[in-house]
């Protein structure tokens, strides 16, 4: 109780109950819905409409290049993406969604404070930036067989379809795939080589009634796009790089961070998850626009 308390006083940390408002609402529409989630990061994006990307751990390059590749074609058309941390095609998923507006969200089978495996420190760094990382674990729970199967349940539970990019025959992504079905959503996957092992688990998908696709536009014709609510801290990273259009789109959400109180640089860097040098930029336009005006402390203050 004592750690999960201090933990919670770090600001981007939050427990979210059935009853919370920010519980994402997919969820609650699937049988056995975690009762508790931990979050670490940005919880507004467990309610963004979302596609699942799993696969094999043992990903193939090519596996890895397609996952990365549909991820942030689906990412840029505004779907968050969900996966699990793991190593291969979970990995490159999330990597490739973090290039694109939706990013991406990880549902790990540990606590939070510990990240598995933990070559990923820096990708699930990158990931609570961006969006967030979620479990239904407490605090201190170590990586244990029997909490991935069950983890894939969230995977699939916040997404509207589940992409599956290579599976072997027995892999644990089938389950997610089993999961995605009895809850409603769709189940795409990609086809291989009838000699590669790491096929097997696609085309068995596929013979069972799974959308065979080759690109991320078949999903995005049988899904369509998302209109985002709100820019994420990649694209307001790009407005910043870009010009007026974009920086236009960025302004509302970069007056909500700031506030109505007069706040500095850094913490207003915190907010946003932004470098900087490229938030610099955004406040001069914002500055020059009216919005906001520097004051001598160096503090930015609220105009509009």
């Amino acid at each position: 109780q004592q750690a999960t308390q201090t933990w919670l006083e770090h600001e981007h940390h939050h427990l979210i109950h059935l009853a919370d408002a920010r519980y994402p609402k997919q969820l609650l529409e699937i049988p056995d819905p975690p009762v508790l989630l931990y979050v670490k990061g940005r919880p507004r994006f467990l309610q963004q409409s979302g596609i699942a990307i799993v696969g094999s751990r043992n990903a193939s390059a090519q596996g890895q290049q397609n996952a990365r590749q549909f991820a942030q074609h689906l990412s840029q058309a505004g779907w968050m993406i969900s996966s699990g941390l793991a190593l291969g095609i979970d990995a490159a998923a999330h990597e490739g969604a973090l290039c694109g507006a939706g990013s991406t969200v990880a549902v790990v089978g540990t606590g939070l404070d510990i990240v598995y495996p933990a070559r990923h420190q820096k990708l699930a760094q990158r990931i609570v930036q961006d969006a967030c990382v979620v479990s239904e674990y407490a605090l201190g729970t170590p990586p244990m067989t029997a909490n991935f199967p069950r983890r894939n349940r969230i995977i699939s539970g916040l997404a509207q379809g589940v992409l599956v990019v290579e599976a072997a025959a027995q892999s644990g992504s089938l389950i997610t795939a089993r999961m995605a079905a009895e809850q409603g959503r769709e189940v795409f996957a990609i086809p291989g080589s009838i000699h590669s092992p790491l096929s097997k688990g696609c085309h068995q998908l596929i013979r069972q009634g799974a959308k065979l696709v080759e690109s991320a536009q078949d999903i995005l014709e049988e899904l369509g796009s998302v209109n985002l609510p709100y820019p994420s801290a990649a694209s307001l990273s790009q407005a910043a790089k870009a010009g007026s259009k974009e920086n236009a789109n960025a302004i509302p959400d970069v007056l909500h961070a700031i506030g109505f109180d007069p706040v500095n640089l850094d913490t207003l860097s915190l907010r946003l998850n932004m470098q900087a040098n490229e938030l610099s930029t955004m406040l001069l336009n914002l500055e020059l626009a009216g919005h906001i005006e520097t004051l001598p402390s160096g503090a930015v203050q609220r105009l509009s």
